[in-house]
């Protein structure tokens, strides 16, 4: 069945057309800077560009946005985010990040309805280099001379993927507590313990409430989903690879699933020397990782993010980029069109007003979500039917029978006076 899936996503390839303006070759600092304000002047409609901070070496964190209203977040428009080049020597995502932003924007303007709509209904972030220092470490020793570590680091020589709080530590031991299952609290002086790269992608998502995400590497063919940690105790200083599952592991199957199979070649599993079923894996079991960005991403905001390790070449040479490019397509269209299952709704006072904050909570899914500023809440969901609650300080929660299908997300109204009622 997910063979044919594949053959059918493969094909719809053929319906988003081909546009001449996919620039093949690889962008140092000021070319993808050039590369994304050249998007913006071709769309300036549905783009806006902006930075979310520096790098250690001064260079812009720079993401460039599509929307139908660029700079605004539109109640029930879910947010989603690629960022690619976290480790600055893996550079096939930035190049793809750089390719798609530009295909999106040709695509709009040619009135491709699939992609009109995406832009429409979206509200999509693309950051092409987290880790721009790197990046230009890397791109000195070129894709032939390249290390398999040259580069990787930032201008501190700090792995940006080992510098995020220790959030599946804590998630852990809340597990055994019954503890808090989302949002959970940052350690003191946070800030000073982590570098300005990481700082600034973790105020970006304390600032935009993202459903669902993407982290582009290189080194491997597969769509990795969390937990990355192991739950099994160290010994000798190493702690044994076991697979550890999320409470939405189901849900996180199925995006990496969506990834792997409209990928030309990740489905088949034979990559790099290596053997993914389905070209797909748990992060934990694969290798255990500590404080990786994917805690920060699912336990501590709203957001569901796997890593897609794209290349077997951390820097590809220039001639496979267009093949690549070809290979990856499909993917991310169709993982960013996966925002749009499960549920959304919002949550309203006995005025009308969105109340911020209100937690949703799915039964047997021991992970809550909750609503944006404006009262908006996005869960993304597999089919089938859910028990849901709402709930908000100063209101008596409120339990509804949700079903889900295999379409769109089904929209659920909140309304809440002295309590709160939920409106199918």
């Amino acid at each position: 069945m997910l063979d044919k899936l594949a053959g059918l996503l493969l094909g719809c390839v053929l319906c988003l057309g081909a546009t001449g303006a996919v620039d093949f070759r690889h962008h140092n600092y000021e070319d993808m800077v050039r590369a994304l304000f050249n998007v913006h002047n071709e769309c300036p409609y549905i783009t806006r560009i902006y930075s979310i901070g520096h790098s250690v070496d001064g260079r812009h964190l720079y993401v460039l946005e599509f929307s139908d209203n660029p700079g605004i977040h539109e109640l029930l428009e879910p947010e989603f985010k690629y960022v690619g080049n976290m480790h600055g020597n893996e550079v096939l995502g930035r190049e793809l990040l750089i390719q798609l932003s530009q295909f999106l924007c040709e695509e709009y303007r040619a009135g491709n309805v699939r992609i009109t709509r995406l832009i429409h209904d979206t509200r999509i972030h693309i950051m092409p280099s987290m880790n721009p220092d790197g990046y230009e470490v890397a791109a000195s020793q070129g894709p032939e001379g390249n290390g398999y570590l040259t580069g990787r680091s930032n201008s501190r020589d700090v792995d940006l993927n080992r510098n995020f709080p220790d959030l599946n530590a804590l998630m852990y031991y809340y597990e055994k507590t019954n503890g808090r299952n989302h949002h959970l609290p940052l350690p003191d002086n946070w800030e000073q313990q982590v570098e300005p790269e990481t700082l600034a992608v973790i105020q970006w998502m304390e600032n935009y409430n993202f459903v669902l995400s993407a982290n582009l590497h290189g080194g491997a063919v597969v769509a990795n989903y969390p937990f990355d940690k192991s739950r099994e105790p160290r010994v000798r200083g190493f702690r044994k690879t076991s697979y550890s599952a999320t409470p939405d592991d189901k849900v996180f199957k199925k995006l990496a699933k969506t990834y792997s199979y409209a990928h030309s070649w990740m489905h088949k599993g034979w990559n790099c020397g290596d053997y993914f079923d389905e070209g797909i894996t748990n992060g934990a079991s694969w290798y255990s990782l500590s404080k990786g960005i994917h805690p920060s991403v699912s336990v501590l905001h709203n957001c569901f993010e796997i890593t897609l390790e794209l290349s077997c070449d951390k820097f590809p040479a220039t001639e496979v980029l267009q093949r690549e490019w070809m290979g990856n397509r499909e993917a991310l269209i169709s993982y960013l069109e996966q925002i749009h299952h499960g549920i959304k709704g919002m949550v309203y006072d006995e005025n009308n007003n969105g109340i911020a904050d209100a937690v949703i909570k799915v039964s047997g899914i021991n992970h809550d979500i909750t609503a944006g500023s404006g009262g908006d809440y996005f869960r993304l969901l597999l089919p089938g039917t859910y028990t849901v609650t709402a709930s908000a300080p100063g209101y008596q929660t409120s339990t509804n029978i949700v079903t889900v299908g295999p379409a769109e997300a089904i929209q659920v109204r909140t309304s809440a006076g002295s309590h709160l009622s939920i409106i199918v």
